[in-house]
């Protein structure tokens, strides 16, 4: 009981100095906040069912999605709208790197891959837009596509080759004496692809924004004091735009790295021995 009431007492001290700062004028902002799942409807607690924030952007991604791939190619032109444009670009970039990363033996894997590739992207661009929440910077979501990848590319592997797959930890290019270690290090590194994976694509994400929101902390600076205001305002705005600018690339850069690591996987379950 002791102990409770300590934590409480810190909270409530934690909380007070929180607002006697923002009373007196100083600087308080939390970057991570945005990254907060919070009920789309009400301020109740977030359950098995309750629609989200995060429901809501997903479901954005997806309309977005149909409306370029299924809308924006429905007529087919000869001479392509720029929407059909994209999708078609799109389509053929993603195809070609399956065709030329996993061979050409992978491509009725293709609309599977078409289909990460395009969601993160979208995911991503999406979450650059002002108030909006970004899906991809969640675990919880880029976890669920790496073991989906993960456990898609080792049943595919036992189901063509059997045991057979075992072989993509066998290194029979190496020395003998060194292929059991090999294999070790083999096996750990293959476990280990959902944890990179998914870390890889949501920090990225999650750092980007975190920064943004930081130096867009002290963009308002020249209505606190004018004489720092002055210096360190224009300089906020100048960092915000270089990294939103930034974050544009990134965006497409994580959803090229996830796919193309993808096909990777795919190879060696399509060409375990190496």
């Amino acid at each position: 009981m002791a102990t409770d009431s300590q934590g409480e007492e810190t909270v409530a001290h934690g909380a007070e100095a929180a607002e006697h700062a923002s009373e007196g004028g100083g600087l308080v902002f939390h970057p991570m906040d945005q990254f907060i799942v919070k009920p789309l409807f009400g301020d109740g607690a977030v359950g098995m069912f309750t629609v989200t924030n995060v429901t809501f952007w997903m479901a954005l991604t997806v309309l977005a999605i149909i409306g370029l791939l299924v809308l924006g190619t429905s007529r087919r032109a000869t001479i392509p709208s720029r929407i059909q444009s994209i999708a078609e670009l799109a389509y053929g970039f993603i195809r070609k790197m399956v065709e030329d990363v996993a061979g050409k033996d992978a491509l009725p894997y293709f609309p599977y891959i078409m289909t990460l590739f395009i969601f993160i992207v979208f995911s991503n661009f999406l979450g650059l837009l002002p108030g909006a929440f970004t899906t991809t910077s969640h675990i919880a979501v880029t976890a669920v596509l790496a073991m989906l990848v993960f456990l898609t590319v080792t049943l595919m592997g036992f189901f063509k080759h059997g045991l057979g797959f075992l072989g993509v930890f066998w290194i029979s290019a190496a020395p003998l004496p060194l292929r059991p270690i090999l294999a070790l290090i083999e096996v750990i590194s293959y476990f280990v692809r959902p944890v990179s994976h998914s870390i890889r694509l949501a920090g990225n994400m999650m750092a980007g924004h975190a920064v943004i929101k930081v130096f867009a902390a002290f963009a308002p600076m020249v209505t606190i004091s004018v004489g720092v205001g002055l210096l360190v305002t224009p300089l906020s705005i100048i960092a915000i735009t270089a990294i939103y600018a930034l974050e544009v690339l990134v965006a497409f850069i994580q959803a090229y790295v996830f796919t193309i690591l993808t096909c990777v996987y795919l190879k060696d379950a399509l060409h375990p021995h190496h």
